[in-house]
């Protein structure tokens, strides 16, 4: 019963939708980083040859 209440809940789906933006974020700010690492280790390994 406590589910069916949240998902008609308005204010349960704007919760949603903010969490499911802020994971959107979280995604491309985490391949951003991994993009700058693995350039920088790329940058090192070349330069120790």
């Amino acid at each position: 019963m406590r589910i069916r209440k949240f998902v008609r809940d308005s204010r349960a789906a704007t919760a949603i939708e903010y969490g499911l933006i802020a994971a959107l974020i979280a995604v491309a700010a985490m391949q951003s980083v991994g993009r700058n690492l693995k350039n920088t280790f790329n940058k090192v390994a070349s330069n120790m040859q």
